[in-house]
């Protein structure tokens, strides 16, 4: 048996061929104390009932009087498994039953949100691919606007559009969301914290791989047994995370430099730093509104990105007409080849630029919690591919036929007398697009945070409607800054559109490993086409890495950079999060410390509800100790509070809150667990907390009444259950049989349970005495008690280690957001003591 009951034994097949008892639903294994009082210490194993041992802290001094103490008695009553027995169904879309006026009001929103990033690729693709790859005759021309065409068709549309969209975890998008949906199907969550009962939420909604598909178990038992394959899963999606937050600070700098540089095809005169100032008052205006909010904001520009998505269709099909109409035959791949044949390394020095053209199709993935997956689908294959893939024909039309300069292709091609209202909505739709990556960065960084993997930070829900609607201060001005210094440091948006598609690659790959995972493990596709997808996708994207790899010493360096320190922030929460966790497990107080203390806990019980807040879902904290021995007095009811976030995307109200009597009735202290969902708002106070969690606990202690009162009933009906011979035995090892005594096991008798023991209570006399209890606790008042647990590394420990925790990771502990500020506690209403462990 593990130490402080953290693990459960498996039980085992005794001498004598005893079978292995297996009634975990129907019955349990209490103390008895001297006054016939139950002691029922609380399960630290697994809720499934599969196998039943002692789970408690007992030291090896005591077993003889273990044995004289151990009787039978009825099942564990605990919220644990039956308030999802409740749910109605599953939780609601924001979105269902959308009217048309709805829809259309949708539809404008997705343009000014999700595509705005994509819909801008135009200011710089073939800029970028022709200052990379110059134009020798129009027939690279054909060969570079081929690959562009292919490139929208595979990557945002066949790969994003049509496939990842659809991998998302309840209408949520993004790596961790990918993440969290394939934790829900296999343990791989480095994190000690996974309750049974969680997947009982009802929008768990898992789909159990069928017995059929032999390949789905045996990679969920991989994933779930290789600690490798755990730690390798969640490097990369910290990889993807970390890459898509660079995008946050590269798409900005690319749109508005890209934008505002038009300037210098109608007016000669203005300079380079001219279009830097310029840029970077553009980006302090950007990020000084993203606090209004996608809702409000969206409703503004979307419309203006309608208007530009127009604009840039009507300049295509214009510039078609007037130069050169034959560029359509673009549309044979041939070209492609023909391309790749002529230069093979020019050709592979432009995929560096063609891959901008796709860049915003993670954005649509990431920002999907904003939108139904259907709006962005029909407003991508209905107005958006075709505008993008007119605004490249006519391109490539005016450059066929004027020779225009190719580095200002876009501008260069807009039809005399229109350049002015063009540059205009353009430089308002490069506005639009870099809000677009900001807003999937604030919804990875929610995500991340949620499950551990982020410092916990400052989020603001601007929307009512629509809780997925967030802004991040710290971040929203963090992006800004480095947005401003990557457009100081590099003007050239060559240089820039090379970091851009290194930030892009990187993400991608991830979105395509991860999606692999899904389609294995829960689409359950046939080999063949999983295999297909990976290796299509995932050599195309290395084949455009390579490419923009190539120019890293140009600065795109400073991209890599600004990953790799963000990965590694990641990286160190994520470790001194799980490191701090198992050393509470390890240190946690034992059940029999609590038994030896009495029902007054060994001090003064004073009246009132202390929520002690603690990060444990099983256990008793060792700072409970701490208060013991800090105070002079602990309240009379004592309810350890876990704020947990779960692999879903949002939590039912009435699936809040799980609890568990921690001891017997005497000493009134209880576990809750309160779950949340990474997209879950936390915005209750700590008046209507409280009312909730209340309400909850006397709702589960009635349960318990009713679950005990039915127990006793039954018990008429196990009379024969005496006369059987067959004896229950413990083994030397705890466990616990059915069979004949074998040499080295103790025997214990069943007591009756027809006749109840002197001055046994009335069941209805005792619920009503408890309640009272609540009450007059409630009445009394709620403190909290917050325990800050922080972790030194030991003397002895590494260097790197003792760098990692005693810095890094108290760094950020020290100033990242403590976990009760989300309820609006008085002061006057805390206590709190910190404890620090030495890992």
């Amino acid at each position: 048996m593990a130490e402080d009951g953290s693990e459960r034994g498996s039980t085992s097949k005794g001498n004598g061929g005893l079978s292995s008892m297996d009634s975990m639903e129907s019955h349990r294994w209490v103390f008895q104390d001297e006054e016939n009082s139950e002691i029922d210490y609380e399960d630290n194993g697994d809720d499934d009932g599969d196998d039943l041992t002692l789970q408690n802290d007992i030291d090896s001094d005591d077993e003889d009087s273990l044995y004289q103490k151990l009787i039978r008695t009825g099942p564990r009553i605990d919220s644990f498994g039956v308030e999802a027995l409740e749910v109605p169904g599953a939780h609601r879309s924001d979105y269902e039953d959308a009217s048309l006026g709805k829809s259309v009001f949708l539809v404008f929103q997705t343009l000014g949100v999700v595509f705005g990033d994509v819909g801008t690729s135009p200011l710089y693709t073939f800029s970028v691919m022709f200052s990379r790859a110059p134009i020798e005759s129009n027939e690279d021309i054909i060969g570079a606007l081929s690959l562009v065409l292919y490139t929208l068709i595979l990557i945002p549309l066949i790969k994003y559009i049509l496939i990842v969209l659809l991998a998302n975890d309840d209408g949520e998008g993004g790596t961790f969301a990918l993440y969290s949906l394939i934790c829900r199907h296999a343990k791989i969550s480095l994190l000690p914290n996974q309750l049974p009962s969680d997947s009982r939420i009802s929008s768990f909604r898992l789909k159990v791989p069928s017995a059929e598909l032999e390949r789905s178990l045996k990679i969920k038992e991989y994933l779930e047994t290789s600690l490798a394959m755990k730690k390798l899963v969640l490097v990369l999606v910290l990889a993807g995370t970390s890459m898509v937050i660079a995008d946050g600070v590269v798409t900005p700098a690319m749109s508005v430099i890209s934008a505002v540089r038009g300037l210098k095809v109608e007016i000669p005169a203005v300079e380079q730093d001219h279009v830097v100032m310029i840029s970077v008052a553009y980006l302090i205006i950007l990020f000084s509104v993203q606090k209004y909010g996608t809702s409000k904001v969206g409703l503004v520009i979307g419309p203006a990105l309608f208007i530009w998505f127009c604009s840039l269709g009507g300049i295509g099909i214009y510039n078609l007409v007037k130069h050169d109409s034959s560029v359509v035959k673009a549309f044979n791949p041939i070209h492609i080849y023909y391309y790749f044949k002529r230069n093979s390394t020019k050709a592979w020095y432009s995929l560096g630029g063609c891959l901008l053209c796709a860049t915003g199709s993670e954005a649509m993935f990431a920002d999907l919690c904003y939108f139904p997956v259907r709006t962005i689908q029909i407003t991508f294959v209905f107005l958006v591919l075709p505008c993008l893939m007119l605004g490249y024909l006519g391109q490539a039309a005016y450059l066929m036929d004027d020779s225009g300069d190719p580095t200002q292709a876009f501008f260069s091609s807009i039809p005399d007398g229109g350049f002015w209202p063009v540059f205009l909505i353009a430089n308002f739709a490069a506005l639009i697009a870099s809000r677009t990556m900001t807003t999937a960065t604030f919804s990875c960084i929610k995500q991340s945070s949620a499950i551990g993997c982020f410092p916990r930070l400052k989020i603001v829900h601007t929307s009512r409607k629509f809780m997925g609607q967030i802004y991040i201060p710290v971040i929203n001005w963090f992006l800004m800054g480095s947005a401003i210094v990557l457009v100081c440091s590099i003007a050239s948006t060559n240089e820039i559109g090379n970091a851009y598609g290194i930030a892009e690659t990187g993400v991608m790959m991830m979105t395509t490993f991860l999606v692999t995972l899904v389609m294995l493990l829960i689409w359950q596709i046939n080999l063949p086409t999983v295999i297909t997808f990976s290796l299509f996708f995932l050599g195309m994207e290395s084949l455009f890495l390579s490419s923009v790899l190539s120019g890293i010493t140009d600065g795109s360096w400073l991209i890599l950079l600004f990953s790799t320190i963000l990965f590694l922030i990641m990286c160190i929460w994520n470790y001194g999060s799980k490191l701090k966790y198992e050393t509470e497990v390890k240190k946690k107080m034992s059940m029999e410390v609590l038994r030896q203390l009495g029902c007054n806990l060994g001090t003064v019980r004073t009246p009132g509800i202390g929520l002690l807040y603690n990060e444990l879902v099983k256990g008793v904290p060792a700072i409970f100790g701490h208060f013991l021995t800090t105070l002079p007095g602990v309240h009379s009811m004592i309810i350890f509070v876990c704020i947990k976030y779960v692999p879903v995307s949002v939590v039912p109200q009435n699936e809040r809150f799980l609890f568990r009597r921690v001891c017997s009735k005497g000493y009134h202290i209880f576990r809750c667990i309160a779950r949340y969902g990474y997209k879950d708002v936390r915005k209750e106070n700590h008046q209507i907390f409280e009312q909730l969690l209340i309400e909850s606990l006397e709702k589960f202690i009635r349960r318990e009444a009713q679950e005990r009162s039915l127990e006793s009933d039954g018990d008429d009906d196990d009379s024969d259950f005496e006369n059987d011979p067959t004896q229950v035995l413990v083994g030397p090892n705890h466990s616990v049989y059915f069979g004949l005594p074998s040499e080295g096991e103790s025997v214990i008798n069943h007591p009756t349970t027809s006749d109840p023991p002197a001055g046994h209570p009335d069941p209805e006399q005792s619920l009503e005495n408890e309640l009272a209890f609540l009450h007059k606790a409630k009445e009394s008042g709620v403190v909290y008690l917050l325990g800050h647990g922080d972790i030194r590394a030991k003397k002895e420990s590494w260097f790197i280690k003792k760098l990692v925790i005693n810095y890094f990771y108290a760094f950020m502990r020290k100033n990242c957001r403590r976990g009760i500020a989300t309820l609006s506690v008085p002061h006057t209403h805390l206590i709190q003591v910190a404890m620090t462990y030495m890992v």
